[in-house]
């Protein structure tokens, strides 16, 4: 994919963030996945699936935030009461999945990848971290109560809010307002044409990012592995014209064990679970 010249970019960074993320956009919005969802086809065992997947994500891009919050290439965009979902994520998988939570979630390799690109710019290019907080932070705000709206009537969850305590900003009054105010300050940061590509180019990496995790799930998915658990594959196929590497199997973040979230699901269940996972990155980021 060519990168759009320098002159034919918008002035601001927000803009050309999201001019140059329209194809992206548009990948995740035709998705099939995207037209089952919207049909409330999600149940609670891949929902427990996004909620690990998103913890991995914004655990690994919070320690690096907190790595640079006094540097200014991201100092301006420091916003740990308002935005910060490591706490809240927490809680979710203490609802989903006990107390022994960080014992049982799953680490696929697709979400390795995505860590350790989070954490390769944080201590690397910290000046990259802009574009992956906007894909996420402000994709969450975007599209996070109609999400929340949607999982709440589809898995029967209490009113009070529990299990979704992802998808609540407490600290923050007006979604809107609150991203007027991010956007200025991204459009304020000093940097160098060169820089600001490097952003450009970086931010369609955290979308294929997001959706590469789905792909290569769905993958897995559609082989004929019905009797077979992801800890016992040699390990996930490369997708072809694809930049997975290195696939490896499904393993938990503290201890290498089976796991039981997958093993035990039917097939056809799975593939429509994995229409909610695409949409929480896609309809989130599509409405930025």
């Amino acid at each position: 994919m060519e990168s759009p010249h320098l002159d034919s970019m918008p002035q601001d960074l927000s803009e050309a963030l999201k001019e140059a993320t329209k194809e992206v956009h548009t990948q995740a919005e035709n998705a099939e996945f995207m037209r089952n969802f919207q049909k409330g086809q999600v149940t609670r065992k891949g929902f427990k699936l996004v909620i690990a997947s998103l913890f991995h994500i914004y655990e690994a891009l919070e320690e690096e935030i907190e790595r640079n919050k006094e540097n200014p290439v991201f100092t301006p965009l420091y916003f740990p009461e308002e935005l910060h979902r490591r706490a809240a994520l927490e809680q979710d998988l203490a609802f989903w999945y006990g107390p022994r939570w960080q014992e049982s979630i799953p680490y696929t390799p697709a979400m390795r990848r995505y860590v350790q690109r989070l954490h390769e710019v944080g201590r690397t290019e910290p000046e990259l971290l802009v574009a992956h907080a906007y894909t996420r932070y402000l994709g969450d705000l975007s599209g996070g109560q109609v999400l929340k709206k949607l999982a709440q009537k589809a898995l029967d969850l209490p009113s009070s809010g529990e299990g979704l305590a992802f998808f609540t900003f407490p600290n923050i009054a007006s979604a809107t307002k609150f991203k007027q105010l991010y956007r200025s300050r991204m459009n304020s940061l000093e940097m160098t044409p060169k820089v600001r590509q490097r952003v450009i180019k970086e931010a369609k990496t955290a979308f294929l990012l997001n959706i590469q995790l789905f792909e290569e799930l769905q993958e897995w998915l559609t082989r004929k592995v019905e009797d077979q658990s992801p800890s016992e594959e040699p390990g996930l196929r490369q997708r072809a014209g694809s930049r997975v590497q290195d696939a490896i199997p499904i393993e938990t973040p503290r201890r290498k064990s089976q796991l039981s979230i997958l093993s035990q699901a039917p097939l056809v269940r799975w593939v429509l679970t994995l229409s909610f996972l695409v949409a929480t990155v896609a309809m989130g980021l599509y409405a930025i």
